[in-house]
């Protein structure tokens, strides 16, 4: 009962926040170039599967396939690789970045153009991918976003922000970047939780790290799992976060799972703990 206490206090803390909160930046952002680390000429439909069930794959990917033969005429053209990063970037926001809605999947942004952190950057990633740019998807406590690299120099596309969210100015990549690392100007930003309605301190951040594109699948199933377990459905739960883990062992997904099987027992008396 001691270590299922100590579990509830630290998630139910975390837990109603997840991955993806939108992002507010200062009105003198401007944009630049950079960063990463995924290659390939075709986008390898491995990649699609990871955020799309294969079932829904045939009804949602229309608008995808829109996008993509519209972005494979303009690189046809040979526009310079900073250009082309801006419409791959615009192009996105135009054609299947609609609404930001926090904890959206990538079916539901394809659907209606909901979208998230998560699945905005899953989609920007496999769009860089496709065209052979170098780049990072970058992790933090409760924010996505990517870093690319062109000729020496380091860009941020950051998904929730059309306006703005593609950072080339060096000075700004710097201030943006330093926010999370704690070497920024405070209040360079402030990001909103759009669920339980708080902000967040992202002083706090203790998670900055870069993960691939499987391991972002992951994210979008620890999300799901979230919104699980904020209607107190655990074994719905359980099964998003397992899917999550099984993509993405991370501690943070492990861990919810586990007071998410503390849960079913105390509740419904059903023993699946580890």
């Amino acid at each position: 009962m001691r270590k299922m206490t100590a579990l509830l206090l630290i998630y139910l803390a975390l837990a109603p926040m997840g991955v993806c909160q939108q992002l507010y930046l200062s009105e003198d952002q401007s944009p630049s170039f950079p960063a990463a680390n995924t290659k390939s000429k075709d986008l390898a439909p491995s990649s699609f599967d990871l955020f799309v069930p294969f079932q829904e794959q045939e009804i949602k990917s229309n608008k995808w396939q829109e996008l993509l033969a519209e972005l494979d005429a303009k690189a046809e053209k040979n526009p310079d690789s900073l250009s082309f990063v801006r419409s791959i970037f615009q192009k996105a926001h135009q054609k299947i970045f609609k609404d930001y809605s926090m904890h959206s999947t990538f079916t539901e942004m394809l659907q209606t153009g909901a979208y998230d952190c998560v699945s905005g950057s899953a989609a920007l990633g496999m769009l860089l991918d496709r065209y052979g740019y170098t780049f990072d998807v970058i992790e933090t406590d409760y924010h996505v976003f990517l870093q690319v690299y062109l000729e020496g120099k380091t860009l941020i596309l950051e998904s929730t922000l059309p306006v703005g969210g593609m950072i080339t100015s060096t000075s700004e990549v710097n201030n943006y970047l330093g926010a999370y690392l704690n070497e920024g100007v405070p209040g360079v930003r402030n990001i909103n939780e759009g669920l339980a309605g708080t902000k967040v301190d992202i002083s706090d951040n203790s998670i900055f790290r870069k993960v691939n594109l499987t391991e972002l699948a992951g994210l979008q199933y620890y999300n799901e799992g979230i919104v699980f377990f904020n209607q107190q459905d655990y074994k719905q739960a359980i099964d998003q976060l397992s899917k999550a883990y099984a993509l993405y062992p991370s501690e943070r997904i492990d861990g919810l799972r586990e007071l998410s099987r503390e849960l079913v027992y105390h509740s419904y008396g059903l023993d699946i703990r580890k």
